[in-house]
């Protein structure tokens, strides 16, 4: 998800331990003093004993109060603790462990998703089905390039005329893609699996189809890489960690069906953060290709490292809070955060049903049209998925637009914009809703922990890579009360109430990465698109100087369902700059930036014959958000 999460202080932590510490003992307590009242049997059913006994235990209820302070309910008296604890022995429990048997037993959300959809829709709108596709505009004059480098840099749009004018074939595309990715994956540590056997097979019947006369259109044949969350039959799909790492999950995803109809061709898993959590897994930790000695934050680490450094023309990744937006910012890639609904989950490890969201990680705006369109729309499997009817982006007529920009936009976007037609007008949103990113982990934080109940109750969370992330975060949220967690959701309907009324422009430009922001429209479900627009040197370079750069970005956001106004807007901007365009400098640092001469290979890849690559593992200590 979650490239975005806000780590808490050691202090925070000591906190945190310290409440959950003392609600075990007042738990503790708690069940002494069950065991004075009644007794739970073999079947789960409790058996009180007489109101006597009951009587004389109830100056015993002191203790409890305890763990009732914790769900910040410490207001009954005595008796009515008593006949909680009863009502809850009786009813509660045995309901609960019920519906755990039933549809909790199996970790990770991909069965028996809530039918408690959420909707982002701003009411008074109407969304009718998509019925056609977008209109891809037909590049003429593209020429292959002699090096191979040249080609791996190629937006997809290139990469599809020259297959489609048979200037290369998708399987020396894939074999292109396959060497890249072997080779910068010992820096960048963005690759889970090689699928090459699937990727030659995949590829070949692209070929074979193009030579007879069949073509399925701009991404017929284009390589690409998923990330490791989204399953893929006959392929371990590991969700980033050490607990999962030889899952073999035997579903074929919905957004990977619809890449495979149109003819795409999958070339590796790619490296999500353990469980969808930042940038740490359990091979390793994902670097961003344009500084090398720090990571590419997110749990969409791997798509957006692998895009960045050529390793693949695009990828598909997801967010859940932040995992789309910080790696493409750290990165310095094109990505789109779409609407909530927009793509279908199903064979997708879960987080939260209603903030989860796929998206592709492109070199273009226009790149990331072309995948949209190709995965967008209703998935049967997913509830919450909707067919929307989006205006073709490159048919929007931008001048027609009125954009906002907040304080902290780019302003090169800006005028640039302005000078295309658009009027731009200064802009704010206002909303008094003053607890966002509490709202947002009150949902994400429940949600997920109903996905992997099993896995904390079983202790498998100890084995956790990264133990202060969402070992701390789901026990935590084991002691939210179902009525907290649903005032939370009443809180969040009127956020989005007041973002409404606020949202007066068509859309509006300002900082991708801002953490209110990425709190704020995950939980509103609008879309945004990250594009990067300059780069500046890196702080306290080398004294000879050093090619590694700091990524600058922008995001544009639109209002739910109105997708193809951020990117018409993206993609008007990237038709007059090249950032898009930069390569980083994975194989030239600069004189005097240190690199060792040897890299060993990790175990994970051991099987793999992966070339060595010159000159290519960092020093230094990492820079983390």
């Amino acid at each position: 998800m979650l490239g975005g999460i806000l780590r808490p202080t050691s202090l925070s932590l000591a906190r945190i331990r310290l409440l959950y510490y003392f609600c075990l003992l007042c738990l503790i307590s708690s069940n002494r003093l069950l065991a004075g009242t009644g007794a739970i049997m073999d079947s789960g059913e409790y058996s009180p004993k007489s109101n006597g006994e009951c009587s004389e235990k109830i100056n015993e209820v002191l203790p409890v109060k305890c763990a009732f302070a914790i769900f910040d309910a410490d207001f009954f008296n005595d008796t009515k603790i008593a006949e909680i604890e009863q009502g809850a022995t009786e009813l509660n429990i045995p309901i609960s462990r019920a519906n755990r048997k039933l549809v909790a037993s199996v970790n990770g959300g991909l069965h028996d998703p809530s039918y408690l959809v959420f909707n982002p829709g701003w009411g008074n709108e109407q969304v009718q089905s998509k019925t056609k596709r977008f209109s891809c505009p037909s590049l003429s004059g593209i020429q292959r390039p002699e090096g191979e480098e040249d080609i791996a840099f190629m937006t997809v749009l290139e990469l599809g005329e020259l297959i489609k004018t048979k200037q290369i074939t998708s399987e020396e595309l894939t074999q292109i893609f396959l060497h890249r990715l072997k080779r910068y994956n010992l820096v960048l540590e963005a690759v889970v699996t090689y699928t090459e056997e699937l990727a030659y097979k995949q590829a070949k019947e692209a070929d074979e189809m193009l030579a007879r006369g069949i073509y399925l259109g701009p991404l017929h044949g284009i390589p690409y890489g998923l990330k490791d969350i989204i399953s893929v039959p006959q392929y371990k799909t590991t969700w980033g960690s050490k607990t999962f790492k030889d899952q073999v999950l035997d579903i074929e995803a919905s957004v990977y069906k619809k890449l495979k109809s149109a003819g795409a061709v999958l070339v590796a898993k790619l490296a999500t953060g353990s469980l969808a959590y930042d940038d740490i897994w359990f091979g390793g930790r994902t670097r961003n290709p344009w500084n090398i000695e720090e990571y590419s934050t997110g749990s969409s680490s791997g798509p957006a490292a692998s895009t960045s450094a050529g390793m693949v023309p695009f990828a598909i990744g997801s967010e859940t809070c932040g995992s789309i937006t910080y790696p493409a910012a750290r990165c310095g890639v094109t990505a789109l955060r779409p609407t909530f609904g927009a793509v279908g989950r199903t064979g997708v490890m879960s987080i939260s049903e209603s903030l989860d969201k796929i998206g592709p990680f492109c070199r273009s705006a226009a790149d990331c049209t072309i995948i949209l369109d190709a995965i967008l729309g209703k998935d049967p499997d997913d509830p919450s998925s909707k067919d929307i009817s989006l205006d073709d982006p490159f048919s929007v007529d931008i001048t027609n637009l009125t954009v906002g920009y907040l304080d902290d936009a780019e302003m090169e976007v800006v005028r640039i914009l302005e000078s295309k037609g658009v009027k731009m007008v200064p802009f704010k949103l206002n909303y008094t809703v003053s607890h966002v990113q509490g709202i947002l982990n009150f949902t994400m934080d429940v949600d997920m922990l109903a996905h992997f109940d099993e896995w904390q109750r079983s202790g498998e969370d100890d084995f956790y890579e990264a133990q202060d992330q969402w070992p701390v975060e789901l026990r935590r949220a084991r002691m939210i009360p179902a009525v907290d967690y649903v005032q939370a959701q009443r809180a969040r309907g009127k956020l989005i109430r007041e973002i409404r009324e606020s949202f007066t422009v068509d859309a509006f430009i300002g900082n991708a990465t801002d953490w209110e922001k990425v709190c704020l429209g995950n939980l509103v479900g609008m879309p945004v698109l990250i594009i990067p627009t300059g780069f500046t040197k890196i702080s306290s370079p080398p004294p000879d100087g050093s090619r590694r750069r700091t990524t600058i970005t922008t995001g544009i956001y639109a209002p739910p369902n109105h997708d193809h106004v951020a990117l018409a807007l993206a993609m008007a901007y990237q038709s007059v700059t090249e950032h898009h365009r930069q390569r980083p400098p994975i194989d030239d640092l600069g004189p005097n930036d240190f690199i060792v001469d040897s890299i060993s290979t990790p175990d994970y890849l051991s099987s793999q014959t992966i070339p060595c690559l010159e000159g290519s593992v960092p020093s230094g200590s990492a820079v983390t958000m």
